[in-house]
């Protein structure tokens, strides 16, 4: 009879613990998945900046330096490789595409440009999806996280490899809330 007992017990640990591995492994691929909405929105961002910048270029060509500021935060935007990484090279980004966007609302013919007004359209309807796909994210890696330091998830959770995510934040709050600055 207490056999009987113990290989209910074994069979209910076992049980216990393929379900949590099953639900780490979810989660796990659900933080994946929300990198890749990340990754693809920067990529459609980086495709759309060129594009942005040789029209403003058109009306602002006495602007130089902000166009060669832009270039390289793309470029480094999409060089980056980790998720601390990426975040940092994409808030620089933000930053320098929004002193382009100021730029270019100092010239009222600029403003009334259709294709201007598409590209700008379509640069604020991608940061509302990126800015969706980091909260996912981000939700998603607090989930993985949290199994991951819970108890008893803790204990096969390290067994087997699973780690906890980064949360995908900007760098600094504070230099991202000041609006960008353009004198001429």
């Amino acid at each position: 009879m207490s056999i009987w007992i113990v290989i209910a017990i074994i069979v209910a640990l076992g049980a216990y613990a393929v379900a949590l591995y099953n639900k780490l492994v979810r989660q796990r691929n659900l933080v994946r998945e929300g990198w890749s909405g990340i990754d693809v929105q920067l990529k459609r961002r980086a495709d759309l900046v060129p594009n942005l910048v040789e029209t403003v270029k058109g009306y602002a060509a006495h602007e130089k330096g902000i166009f060669e500021d832009v270039a390289d935060k793309r470029a480094a935007s999409m060089k980056a490789g980790t998720v601390e990484s990426q975040a940092a090279a994409d808030a620089a980004l933000s930053g320098a595409l929004g002193r382009l966007i100021a730029i270019a609302e100092a010239y009222p013919e600029l403003k009334a440009d259709a294709n201007f007004r598409q590209l700008q359209t379509e640069l604020a309807g991608i940061e509302d999806q990126m800015q969706m796909a980091r909260r996912y994210y981000n939700a998603t890696a607090r989930d993985l996280n949290t199994s991951v330091q819970s108890f008893p998830a803790v204990l096969i959770a390290n067994t087997l490899g699973f780690k906890e995510e980064p949360f995908y934040e900007i760098e600094d709050r504070a230099a991202a809330s000041i609006p960008p600055k353009v004198t001429f």
